[in-house]
């Protein structure tokens, strides 16, 4: 299994992190909060979608709850259309 995919906030595009979580690999993406660098660890087991803070532990049923949470914290990079 290969190991997870480590980004910045902004880096990767909203689709690119969904593609690995539906691959079965964890998305760790480096954000800033209160100033600091904080890891926020995405995953998928199947079921359900998780977004792992330094504070809470979301979850969504949906992806399209996921791909929300992923563009409203800025996790993923929002392209022009």
């Amino acid at each position: 299994m290969a190991g997870p995919l480590r980004a910045e906030a902004g880096e990767l595009s909203a689709d690119e992190i969904l593609s690995a979580l539906r691959e079965g690999r964890r998305v760790v993406i480096t954000t800033q909060m209160l100033g600091n660098d904080h890891d926020v660890t995405l995953r998928h087991d199947g079921a359900t979608y998780y977004c792992d803070t330094p504070t809470t532990l979301h979850k969504h049923e949906e992806e399209s709850e996921m791909l929300a949470c992923i563009e409203k914290m800025g996790y993923g990079r929002v392209d022009a259309e």
